[in-house]
């Protein structure tokens, strides 16, 4: 038990590590994904591009969505935007640098998903098959243009009865394949170079500003944390309070079922110094209300002189 809960706590002290791992578990997963998933043209030359481009560009969508949702920052980061100002000003760079980190490892997902399937190729030649130029294949030359059209659709199709002596058909699929690769290819090249360039271009911007831009986002995190704890951990103390008196009636009855109830001055002894002198449900709306509009200014001299 002590070490699932160490394990806890460093999930909880290391969160851009954990999420940063589960960005990389769901890149793992949207390859898996795409190489289970049978993929099948409708060899239709309405619905070709409508399906090909679907499949391209849907999952990574709510794959974006799904890094969003598991990256518990972003509604730390929406809460401190939508927050009210009160006794604690809203610093933009901190919110600018808590939505950057957050989408870059959202959109790690989804990057990785485009770039399988560019790199594989199917869902571009479903996609824009009915596109190409047939004068540049000769065995679209002799069909007119219903049939051309046809005969594009079905070229993903490789059990199609009017293209298995069709010599074309290779021909348009290595044609859309190499695009395909080509795209795929200088993306990921793209990307990486742009990876490069912001990892070494960074010492030439202003490290304090940045460093002052990491540390309050993590210090917004852990306050966040806290307070939840905080909350929890006094709610179980005012909810204990309120059984133990709704139940001192049956005090008697309880000690003869063998159940061990704290003495009255060891609740007000240990319990009650926890509960900090918020004993009524009032002040506990009135506390959580004024934390939430008028959060205390980050200045702890006060504290340090008393």
């Amino acid at each position: 038990m002590d070490r699932f809960r160490m394990i806890f706590q460093y999930f909880q002290s290391n969160s851009e590590s954990v999420m940063n791992g589960i960005c990389g578990l769901l890149a793992l997963a949207t390859v898996k994904m795409y190489t289970c998933f049978d993929f099948s043209c409708p060899c239709l030359p309405r619905y070709n591009m409508v399906y090909g481009l679907g499949i391209m560009f849907i999952p990574p969508v709510a794959l974006f969505l799904c890094g969003l949702i598991l990256n518990r920052q972003s509604l730390v980061m929406l809460e401190e935007w939508r927050r009210p100002q009160g006794r604690r000003k809203k610093d933009l760079a901190v919110i600018r640098y808590m939505f950057s980190s957050i989408i870059q490892r959202a959109l790690v997902a989804p990057v990785v998903w485009i770039i399988v399937t560019l790199l594989d190729g199917k869902c571009l030649i479903c996609a824009f098959s009915g596109s190409v130029d047939p004068e540049k294949f000769v065995g679209f030359a002799n069909a007119s243009p219903v049939q051309v059209q046809q005969l594009l659709a079905k070229v993903p199709c490789k059990d199609e009865e009017l293209l298995r002596n069709n010599t074309s058909r290779k021909a348009v699929t290595r044609y859309l394949r190499c695009w395909s690769q080509a795209l795929g290819w200088s993306i990921l090249l793209i990307l990486i170079v742009a990876a490069f360039l912001a990892r070494w271009l960074r010492p030439c911007f202003d490290q304090a500003a940045l460093l002052q831009a990491r540390h309050w986002s993590n210090y917004i995190d852990i306050e966040h944390k806290i307070f939840e704890e905080t909350c929890c951990e006094h709610s179980r103390l005012f909810a204990h309070k309120c059984i133990l008196h709704f139940f001192e009636s049956m005090r008697q009855e309880i000690r003869l079922h063998s159940f061990s109830l704290p003495e009255e001055g060891e609740e007000a002894e240990g319990e009650g110094d926890l509960l900090q002198g918020i004993t009524d449900q009032e002040q506990v709306n009135k506390l959580l209300q004024m934390w939430y509009y008028e959060k205390p200014p980050l200045d702890i001299s006060q504290v340090t002189q008393r």
